[in-house]
């Protein structure tokens, strides 16, 4: 409302009218629109629905019981992502923000708790609740640990032994509304089935963490250290079921829009 009232600044001189009269006036206006107010602007930072960027949950600020649960979640959330470590912990990769831990099938209880549990949490950022691990016995688990002792990203991978290569959308000529959309679009794949040695069943990166480099550098190692001895090509890995950011990446990391899939949700 304020925005909307004569600027005293403005180029061109304003009537001249009484002080008191324009006092007066602005009230009105000002009381008339704010009878259908529901929330009254005392200088809060965040109004309605607010997404927090490190739990991930979406809550209304201005509500003291949704900020209530979204501390608790909060809370919950950093807790499952903390890392205490252990002695025979197995490091991989060390980079000068973190390193990154390989957890086993057969691993100490306590390293295999823990990797369920952040599993837990990127199962429900990813959707991926009824999913289960098509082969659990050989499932490999990537932990990306930050220097803070944080983990923030997860990789698991699996073994397969064939995927389905995605097919190239037909060539249009774009709309911006259409640019707004592609990366929502879903991915058409062929029926020809291909040899595969590694599927990527999950791939998730921190919120606060990501566009640095994380996910990639999580397959990086998954290629070296998947097969003993062996540097698998991106011919010989792919991705299980990708959301609209996971088929960007695949798509950037691969060199390829044509990269490969498998394990579809709705197919299988």
């Amino acid at each position: 409302a304020l925005d909307e009232l004569t600027s005293p600044f403005a180029s061109s001189p304003p009537a001249k009218t009484s002080h008191t009269s324009q006092k007066s006036k602005k009230a009105k206006e000002l009381c008339k629109r704010s009878r259908d107010q529901m929330i009254i602007d005392a200088g809060q930072k965040h109004f309605g629905a607010v997404v927090c960027k490190s739990c991930g949950m979406i809550y209304t600020a201005t509500s003291p019981e949704d900020e209530a649960q979204h501390i608790q979640h909060h809370e919950r959330f950093l807790e499952g992502l903390r890392y205490v470590g252990w002695k025979k912990e197995r490091v991989v990769a060390e980079f000068w923000d973190g390193k990154i831990v390989l957890i086993l099938p057969n691993d100490p209880k306590y390293a295999v708790k823990k990797a369920e549990d952040v599993r837990e949490i990127v199962d429900n950022e990813l959707g991926f609740k009824q999913v289960s691990l098509s082969c659990p016995a050989k499932t490999k688990i990537y932990l990306f640990v930050s220097n803070e002792k944080m983990i923030v990203g997860c990789l698991v991978a699996e073994s397969i032994k064939q995927a389905f290569r995605v097919l190239s959308e037909p060539v249009a000529v774009p709309s911006p509304s259409q640019d707004a959309l592609q990366h929502h679009r879903a991915w058409r794949c062929s029926t020809e089935p291909e040899p595969a040695i590694c599927g990527v069943s999950r791939i998730w990166v921190f919120g606060l963490r990501r566009r640095k480099g994380i996910a990639r550098r999580m397959v990086d190692v998954v290629r070296s250290t998947f097969m003993y001895g062996c540097y698998l090509s991106t011919d010989e890995i792919a991705f299980s079921d990708p959301t609209p950011d996971g088929k960007l990446f695949a798509m950037k990391y691969c060199q390829t829009p044509n990269f490969l899939v498998y394990n579809f949700i709705y197919n299988n």
